[in-house]
């Protein structure tokens, strides 16, 4: 039996269906589309597909000064416990760089601030190709400083402020909690959910072979797609603030957890980013959905791992911010 096929055979019946709606449907892969369409097609499938709409105790959205104009930001608030101060999550959307939006992940963060008891500030950043890299990692940095500066007022703490994003906003999340212990403002914590931690042309990852060929929602062209709409100039994927896996020294990261999915191209780096920070002495939680897809999160409305994966994560958020 081939490879494919034995892998095949641990795909869950919800993920497969998923993947065969979407052939099904004709539409072309997001990376041969115009980028505006792309846009779109993504956010109205994550729409269609999210967690169910949750109520938090206030929602608002502003701006704040960015190095390359305003950034909108999302906050939402957990109900408040009397004579309680909140852990503050800065979250950054999915989406290669490229994709993504604050609607397309108002719901995930709504679940997240109310089964969490934690305020979660949701960052739009600036994204390719308009503004390459390091534009929206430098308006992710803003967005964690003006957090910290503002934890307070915002019913938080300084000290109890932490990062997080799904795919692309694993990265910068990644990259962000280094910058922040290299400035003296630590982060408290880091949730990383199926993080592209390498930028390389071709990383020696078994799954980016095995699950990256198209078959299982992204793959090796749309990743290199969008990482040569990001960066400037290839070179850049060698600097670790393209590729945070090529840190050196991992000693003095946050609490970290990484979730990551079985038929995921991305896998294997999440595991050893994992692996590494664990030998350097970190506090890490690491569990693998093995039978689903990239991006599965955000599909939980249509897939039971997604809401599992939502349930393990603010449980863990409880536990450890």
């Amino acid at each position: 039996m081939s490879e494919h096929h034995d892998a095949e055979a641990g795909l869950d019946a919800q993920s497969r269906a998923l993947l065969d709606a979407g052939k099904a449907s004709g539409a072309p892969p997001l990376q041969d589309m115009p980028i505006a369409d792309a846009r779109k097609s993504l956010k109205d499938l994550m729409l269609s597909l999210d967690v169910p709409r949750h109520d938090v105790d206030r929602c608002e959205q502003i701006t704040i000064p960015g190095p390359g104009g305003p950034i909108p930001l999302r906050i939402y608030r957990p109900a408040p416990r009397l004579g309680a101060t909140c852990a503050t999550l800065v979250f950054f959307h999915g989406g290669g760089w490229v994709l993504g939006d604050l609607e397309s992940y108002d719901n995930t963060c709504r679940f997240l601030c109310v089964q969490s008891g934690v305020i979660v500030v949701s960052v739009d950043y600036r994204l390719a190709p308009e503004h390459r890299f390091p534009a929206g990692l430098e308006d992710c940095y803003a967005a964690l400083r003006w957090t910290a500066n503002n934890a307070v007022t915002l019913g938080g703490h300084p000290s109890r402020i932490s990062v997080a994003g799904d795919s692309a906003g694993g990265n910068l999340a990644a990259v962000l909690a280094f910058c922040a212990r290299a400035k003296g403002q630590p982060v408290a914590g880091q949730i990383l959910l199926y993080p592209q931690l390498s930028l390389l042309e071709d990383p020696p990852y078994v799954s980016r072979r095995q699950f990256g060929g198209g078959d299982y929602f992204i793959s090796r062209a749309s990743i290199a797609w969008s990482v040569g709409l990001y960066l400037q100039a290839p070179d850049q994927a060698r600097t670790r603030q393209a590729s945070p896996i090529l840190e050196e020294d991992l000693q003095g990261a946050p609490a970290t957890l990484i979730i990551t999915a079985g038929f995921d191209p991305l896998r294997d780096e999440g595991q050893l980013y994992a692996e590494r920070l664990v030998k350097a002495g970190v506090p890490v939680t690491h569990r693998c959905f093995h039978s689903t897809i990239h991006g599965f999160m955000s599909f939980s409305g249509a897939l039971d791992a997604g809401r599992d994966a939502l349930g393990f994560v603010t449980r863990w958020m409880r536990e450890h911010l």
